[in-house]
């Protein structure tokens, strides 16, 4: 397959980025707002939406009460850092064959095949915590086989948002659903508290389980057009046109590159949150809900001002005042005492992270033809979620040597430090934009 080369891929983005900036409002019109939710016009896309949000805040509880759970049977930093690293290793592991899937047969069917078993992942999950039989070991185990799913689920559902809207509402359907996730980040993480608090964690195992039920039948409800791609070339022949494409192009590969910083920056707060929640504030599961809560409210608000006012040509800057703003979050959150101060930190710290990602989904998405969609957002999955392991394993290391608050306030320092190297190659976006 020939593999189109980053120059006229730039002069083909460039215009498709000419067409989305015009039907972007600017920020001071007064119908900006009413532009806010217009991905919402496509009935694929609101079905899609309807079923994120009940799916998403049950995906939020199971994060929570896993990390949780771990933190209870062990009370080891560094085995929080362990699970974390079970369940993203396999999105760096995979995430290469799950794009190509996703370039190669229907993404419809991949999303629905991944979230039906997603359900029952995390109905293993539920049954084992409620018998009380749940080790550690079995917990590491369903973390790899959710990793594995989510391999080839996320590039399939990246890819699939331009088939539920239309090029020119794909900025605002990526900041919505954006939102979307970050509400689910606010409700999720406060009813794991509370419900963990009364019931255990395996009662929000369970209710995730039922949650994909909505997702799985606002899927099989959308009227998609019939899977025509067909590849002519081998798997591997694939696999590696798309390695070539991404290497090759400029602006893709200095965005994945800020990427991966922040994502190895952000992962030792995330990480340590139960050991601050609990061990330095006092505040035990409902303390980390109330954090992740306060962080996931700032996202909300972040990705919605992004999806009111944003132009995609200021979308790099977006990216580096956001890096800048992270690791000033995270050094003030490392070193506070008081865990008011902390809590407001948390909105600053979300609403810079989910910018900084829906923006650079965003101008990858305008970049990239179709035909390298589900590879290259493989790529982008690799860096957002697959080098997590990386970071988390990293995160608890260093928090057992040196400690969680120097941990994560070498966080801020890398992430800071990233934002600096950005800006230095911000000229490569003036051939695109």
């Amino acid at each position: 397959m020939p593999v189109p080369t980053p120059g006229r891929e730039g002069e083909a983005a460039s215009l498709v980025l000419q067409e989305l900036s015009a039907e972007v409002p600017p920020a001071g019109d007064p119908h900006g707002l009413k532009q806010t939710f217009r991905a919402l016009r496509h009935r694929n896309f609101r079905l899609f939406a309807a079923g994120q949000i009940v799916s998403l805040v049950g995906t939020w509880m199971q994060t929570v009460a896993q990390a949780w759970l771990v933190y209870r049977l062990t009370h080891s930093e560094l085995l929080l850092g362990t699970a974390w690293f079970c369940t993203q290793i396999p999105v760096f592991a995979f995430g290469a064959l799950g794009g190509l899937a996703a370039d190669r047969y229907s993404r419809h069917r991949l999303v629905v095949v991944t979230q039906i078993l997603s359900m029952f992942q995390a109905l293993a999950l539920a049954a084992l915590t409620l018998s009380g039989k749940v080790q550690v070991p079995q917990i590491m185990v369903l973390a790899v086989v959710l990793g594995t799913i989510n391999a080839f689920d996320m590039p399939g559902r990246q890819s699939l948002i331009i088939e539920m809207t239309s090029k020119d509402d794909l900025l605002n359907a990526i900041s919505l659903n954006s939102a979307i996730f970050n509400g689910a980040r606010v409700v999720g993480p406060a009813v794991a508290g509370l419900l963990v608090a009364a019931f255990g964690e395996g009662v929000c195992f369970l209710l995730n389980g039922v949650s994909f039920l909505a997702v799985i039948g606002c899927l099989l409800a959308m009227r998609l057009p019939k899977f025509q791609r067909r590849a002519q070339d081998s798997p591997w022949a694939h696999l590696a046109a798309g390695f070539k494409y991404v290497h090759g192009h400029r602006a893709v590969r200095t965005l994945l590159g800020m990427m991966a910083a922040i994502t190895i920056a952000g992962m030792p707060a995330l990480v340590l949150m139960p050991f601050f929640a609990d061990a330095i504030f006092h505040r035990g599961s409902r303390g980390m809900g109330i954090l992740m809560g306060a962080m996931g409210a700032g996202a909300v608000a972040g990705t919605l001002v992004l999806a009111w006012r944003a132009r995609l040509s200021t979308l790099p800057q977006v990216i580096f005042r956001s890096a800048l703003l992270l690791g000033a979050g995270f050094c003030f959150f490392a070193w506070s005492n008081v865990f008011y101060y902390s809590l407001a930190a948390m909105p600053l710290i979300g609403y810079s992270v989910m910018r900084q990602m829906a923006s650079a989904n965003t101008l990858i998405q305008t970049l990239i033809p179709d035909e390298f969609r589900g590879r290259t957002m493989a790529f982008y999955t690799m860096t957002v979620v697959g080098l997590g392991p990386v970071g988390s394993l990293a995160a608890g290391a260093l928090a057992h040597a040196y400690g969680a608050r120097l941990t994560v306030f070498a966080g801020g320092a890398l992430a800071m430090t990233a934002a600096g190297i950005f800006r230095m190659k911000w000229h490569v976006f003036r051939e695109v934009l």
